[in-house]
């Protein structure tokens, strides 16, 4: 039988024990309708989970007890980061969602030239929110323990500035051409971490493709089709994984 699973903040998985967050406490208890004895898992964001025995599913909160630490982790060996162009509608919350079960460990919006997406402040809060918690489902769902870092969009230059060869591999989808992905990695002297660029519907602009190319970063191409920005995302993720992540 697959166990249900819960997040829990590290702050609050210090021994048994374990008192649920509001939101968490009325999944289970209003939703699931566990009942003490149930088992069900807790991971912490960091890569720990535990094997739980319920102690109360009411009001206030669901109190647990750990039983034992989980000895099974489902994270990827690698630090992949994907950089992608904001999107209208639904089409971002895939691409987070799917990131996040193909290991990816951040996931950075990009404003670009030609995102169909400008976003205020206070909006740009409320979507990365929302991104979060899309993510943290998909956690739940793929059984991985480490939260995905998602920040607030950022231009291509503050992201070569958290991420600059060698330092970083840094991989740019580029419908216009390049090399395969597996031949980039594979003249990689080594693979400290993995950053890759998914561009807007529009594609990149000369002037982004320039900055991207004088930084030192390596245009690749994903074949001779013209995918769509969220199949271009997990297709370079899922290739990525192949060649020097945890799918092979």
């Amino acid at each position: 039988m697959k166990l249900h699973r819960f997040y829990s903040g590290p702050e609050s998985v210090t021994g048994s024990p374990l008192v649920l967050p509001p939101d968490e406490s009325r999944h289970l208890s209003q939703v699931l309708r566990l009942k003490p004895g149930d088992e069900v898992l807790v991971f912490d964001g960091r890569g720990n989970e535990y094997l739980c025995g319920v102690l109360h599913a009411g009001k206030p909160a669901a109190t647990l007890e750990i039983l034992k630490q989980s000895e099974f982790n489902l994270e990827s060996p690698l630090n992949l980061t994907l950089g992608q162009a904001l999107a209208k509608g639904d089409k971002f919350d895939l691409i987070v969602q799917k990131a996040t079960e193909l290991g990816a460990t951040a996931i950075i919006p990009l404003i670009t030239e030609r995102a169909d997406v400008r976003l205020s402040a206070e909006q740009a809060e409320r979507r990365v929110e929302r991104w979060r918690r899309i993510s943290l489902e998909s956690l739940k769902q793929c059984g991985r323990s480490k939260l995905v870092q998602i920040s607030r969009p950022s231009s291509i230059a503050d992201l070569l500035g958290q991420f600059r060869p060698p330092d970083a591999i840094v991989l740019v989808c580029n419908e216009r051409g390049g090399v395969s992905i597996r031949k980039a990695l594979a003249a990689a002297v080594r693979t400290p971490s993995v950053v890759v660029l998914v561009g807007p519907e529009g594609g990149w602009e000369d002037g982004e493709l320039a900055l991207l190319q004088n930084e030192g970063c390596t245009s690749v191409t994903l074949g001779a089709r013209k995918l769509r920005m969220e199949t271009a995302a997990i297709v370079a993720l899922a290739l990525i994984q192949e060649c020097v992540g945890d799918i092979a």
